[in-house]
């Protein structure tokens, strides 16, 4: 028996169907371009990939030709599927746990959507989508901001007034959490040490990017705030920024509250200083001698480098560093010249094992290296699912 995962977006919904014991997973696959007349839903399934073209009406046209994709493939989700898992962006507040899915939990998630207007929406659209389509099975919500739910009170409060705060809900949420619960995690069981004695600092680096910093398995400090835009040099987005940024163009340049905020999540970061936002695509232009390329490479990994100094203060002691994510897993020259020249710190990469192509978790530091520093792939989606598992069996 198995968990289906459901990750909804603006205009996209991306599903896999995971064996929570083993971690397999058994099929995934995508819905894209959701409203236009060239949507496509891909399915890969045992090594193979299949995709339909279609017009995707709606999110719910788009898991039902998914499903039919699955039931082609022998998959019946309504007897092969114990549960479903939700990723949803923001629980503010009021969930901070895997939460059975009903109809005043789906209100409650639609009601945050005022912290996460980008993220939100989509996800209760595929809870309500996935509801109809499998209404059988046990509905689980599962919450990036859950992991950093318990920060301590001077990392996620904001120094702002407290009564302005408190009632419109404004502190240091963070995001990403699904993934460095899990990473913090498999790096203890990769060390065979106890999660209880490890300091830990896990960068997740994607088109979207933040870190954390884990003491004892609990989250102590993160990147991200009130929203995913702060903290980080991202793909599209600029992290951390002075707000007088905001009072400024708004003022000067006459623009929109919308106006910024698609400029400072959309066309800002590694895509806003170069106009690329793949790494792979920018170290081809930085090789070219794009001098765009060079600064955009070189404010990304400054801020880095800032992030992870604060963390190393603020553990006190350091024992792991943790890339993860599509760039921190990918991209060799981030992690050396994210931790170059720091042996004062008993922080030393290797070369060769840093420069070392693999799927697997590995050390990539020296032997004498005193800070271990490793490469641990993510999976969100088995994390989710293990968390639905949990919950639903009780």
């Amino acid at each position: 028996m198995s968990i289906l995962v459901v990750n909804s977006g603006s205009s996209s919904v991306k599903f896999q169907l995971v064996d929570p014991g083993t971690g397999e997973s058994l099929a995934s696959g995508l819905v894209e371009r959701i409203g236009e007349s060239d949507g496509r839903v891909e399915l890969d399934h045992r090594g193979e990939s299949v995709e339909r073209t279609q017009h995707i009406e709606d999110h719910g046209t788009g898991l039902a030709v998914a499903f039919e994709m699955l039931a082609d493939a022998g998959i019946e989700l309504g007897s092969d599927v114990t549960a479903v898992g939700h990723r949803v962006v923001h629980g503010g507040t009021v969930f901070y746990r895997p939460t059975i899915i009903d109809d005043a939990v789906v209100q409650q998630i639609s009601n945050l959507s005022s912290l996460a207007p980008l993220h939100n929406p989509p996800n209760v659209l595929g809870i309500e989508v996935a509801r109809k389509q499998l209404p059988n099975v046990p509905h689980v919500a599962v919450f990036d901001t859950a992991f950093f739910h318990s920060l301590p009170d001077a990392a996620a409060t904001y120094a702002i007034d407290a009564t302005v705060a408190a009632e419109h809900d404004i502190r240091r949420y963070g995001f990403h959490g699904t993934s460095h619960h899990y990473v913090s995690d498999q790096v203890a069981q990769f060390l065979g040490r106890d999660l209880t004695e490890l300091n830990q600092i896990v960068l997740h680096l994607g088109n979207g990017a933040s870190a954390s910093a884990v003491s004892g398995g609990k989250a102590v400090d993160t990147s991200m705030g009130l929203t995913p835009l702060e903290g980080l040099v991202m793909g599209t987005r600029s992290g951390d920024i002075d707000p007088g940024v905001i009072m400024h163009l708004r003022r000067s340049a006459g623009m929109s509250v919308d106006d910024i905020d698609a400029l400072l999540n959309r066309r800002s970061g590694l895509i806003g200083l170069s106009g690329v936002n793949d790494f792979r695509q920018l170290q081809q232009r930085i090789d070219d001698g794009d001098a765009s390329a060079r600064l955009a490479y070189d404010v990304y990994i400054h801020r880095l480098r800032k992030y992870i100094g604060a963390y190393m203060l603020g553990l006190g002691r350091l024992d792991v560093i943790t890339f993860t994510a599509g760039v921190g897993e990918n991209a060799a020259a981030v992690r050396a010249d994210a931790l170059a020249n720091l042996e004062g710190f008993g922080i030393e990469i290797d070369p060769e094992r840093n420069a070392l192509r693999s799927k697997q978790a590995r050390v990539i530091s020296t032997d004498s290296a005193t800070v271990t520093v490793l490469v641990v792939p993510t999976n969100e989606e088995l994390a989710i699912a293990r968390a639905t598992d949990d919950l639903v069996r009780g």
